[in-house]
């Protein structure tokens, strides 16, 4: 609700689509710069504890946001300000929260399903949070909104309080900050197969993901609608992702979710190049919901990926990567989206995103399969040493 507010509230202020980028800039752009030092704070301190304390920072600062749009003299820069101290809370809540989701776990069979529940929750916060969002906007005002996201943090520091989770085991060695962040990224390069996905991540983040800095241009311009019509397009996202999390949740153990990765990302990009320029709202949402089904994997697989392939010392570390890359990534893209769509116009922007999401995954097919193909090689050869035994 705060994050469609706040870009409701900054294009009525402003009617610019750069001005939308830079927003989802201040917030994300923080991440990018200190995700890497969460990371090691969450393998070095009691992530528990991390948690609670970015929790309750979250809950000032919606609370300073609240204040200040009631107050009625709010500008820009002040919004703009407080989302970057919400991205720099972020960069340290995301490695922490993520990482927590392992040792939340007991039995590790469980860890897919428990990461897949995990973006479901997401998801559907996703798929209610903006249609209420444009509800309360229009009913009650942007503060109403940034009051009840306020308020709910209430109700996750409660949560937090109520778990009970192992010890924490304090780090022995006491090896430089420099250090540590050194051997996360040596492990990355000595473990490609988290490696190329994080990249690809990446390259998502920074030039296809970014298209939602434009719904509110599509609300208001292309649909000529007001701040509902911008909470249900991305509810209509969110029910897609809702449909992509119960598809992911629905898998068997031992299906390749490298080859899952690939085909939603090509659904992800014909979905924004169908959206593109439908004009007409109800087949728009219906394209909407498919770029939401695409879309929802890009995060969701690679975070199941990294969590069920990583070494337990490096999970805070690596994640801070994957969190780099989504969050770090996406930032740059909003401003480079927000500023080719000022010169060629949002429809063709999204449409470009979605080719360039087409031509992303053709770049990474070849290191998404080579893992199934080197499989597929093992047990060919495998069976061709059995049935020589035989003939011997």
């Amino acid at each position: 609700m705060q994050r469609t507010a706040v870009s409701w509230v900054i294009y009525t202020m402003t009617h610019s689509a750069f001005m939308l980028g830079l927003t989802v800039f201040a917030t994300q752009f923080p991440s990018f710069l200190l995700s890497l030092f969460g990371g090691v704070i969450s393998d070095r301190l009691d992530r528990y504890k991390v948690l609670l304390f970015t929790q309750v920072a979250s809950l000032i600062q919606a609370t300073l946001l609240a204040i200040l749009i009631f107050s009625r003299q709010s500008t820009v820069w002040e919004i703009l300000s407080l989302s970057v101290i919400l991205g720099i809370i972020n960069a340290f809540d995301v490695p922490a929260r993520q990482a927590l989701v392992y040792e939340m776990v007991d039995d590790k069979a469980n860890l897919a399903n428990a990461l897949a529940l995990n973006s479901s929750m997401v998801n559907l916060a996703r798929l209610v949070g903006p249609a209420v969002s444009g509800i309360v906007l229009e009913k009650f005002g942007a503060g109403a909104c940034f009051s009840l996201n306020a308020l709910s943090f209430v109700a996750v520091i409660t949560s937090l309080l109520l778990m009970r989770l192992p010890a924490h085991t304090r780090r022995a060695d006491k090896k430089k900050v420099i250090t540590d962040l050194s051997e996360g990224f040596v492990y990355l390069k000595q473990t490609p197969a988290i490696g190329y996905v994080i990249l690809m991540l990446a390259c998502m983040s920074l030039l296809v993901l970014p298209y939602n800095t434009l719904l509110p241009v599509y609300a208001k311009v292309i649909f000529h609608g007001n701040a509902a019509t911008f909470g249900y397009i991305n509810s209509f996202i969110g029910l897609g992702a809702i449909g992509g999390t119960f598809f992911l949740a629905s898998l068997k153990e031992g299906r390749d979710l490298k080859i899952i990765l690939l085909v939603n990302t090509l659904i992800f990009g014909t979905g924004l190049i169908l959206f593109s320029h439908t004009s007409w709202f109800p087949l728009a949402m219906v394209f909407a919901t498919i770029s939401g089904f695409g879309m929802m994997s890009q995060t969701t697989l690679i975070n199941t990926i990294i969590q069920t392939t990583v070494h337990h010392t490096m999970r805070g570390r690596v994640i801070s990567f994957f969190a780099m890359a989504f969050f770090g990534m996406m930032p740059l893209g909003s401003l480079l989206i927000g500023a080719v769509s000022q010169r060629i116009g949002a429809p063709d922007t999204i449409l470009s995103e979605g080719i360039i999401a087409l031509i992303i995954a053709a770049l990474f097919s070849p290191f998404l399969r080579k893992e199934r193909l080197e499989r597929k090689n093992k047990e060919q050869m495998e069976e061709a040493e059995e049935e020589t035994l035989e003939v011997i």
